[in-house]
């Protein structure tokens, strides 16, 4: 089982994943992503490449298209990137993470889960760290 309070994530690179839809344009994007590589900061990780694919609504099995997949696979792999772990924008559900996390065999984390992880790292409270490990329980 997975013990969620004490998940480190310090000091690896994380590479950041958008989407384009109509409901959100480029520039909301770039804003959202600038967001979620400051909550990577905050959480120990180094923001790294970003990938931003344009599509009318989110792949229900993989979040992001095949082709853009394969490409951020590539990057992971390459071993001089060092890249620890990926972190979608959005919402992932579990069969999306499950999914990514198959393909991509790296840890797959989205916006929700990261804070949640910053919450973790923060609480000091042996209530505090109970409310935030239901909260994880509660998200899975």
């Amino acid at each position: 089982m997975k013990d969620f309070i004490t998940n480190e994530i310090k000091n690896e690179t994380a590479v950041l994943v958008g989407l384009i839809t109509p409901e959100q344009n480029e520039e909301m994007v770039t804003e959202y992503l600038d967001e979620l590589a400051f909550l990577a900061e905050t959480a120990g990780l180094v923001p790294g490449k970003r990938f931003v694919q344009r599509l009318d609504t989110a792949n229900a099995v993989t979040f992001v298209g095949k082709g853009k997949l394969q490409e951020i696979e590539a990057y992971v792999k390459d071993e001089e990137n060092e890249i620890g772990v990926v972190i979608f924008d959005d919402e992932l559900s579990a069969k999306q993470i499950r999914n990514i996390e198959k393909e991509l065999q790296i840890r797959i984390m989205d916006r929700t889960s990261l804070i949640l992880d910053i919450f973790a790292m923060r609480a000091q409270s042996a209530n505090a760290k109970v409310q935030v490990e239901l909260a994880q329980y509660q998200y899975l």
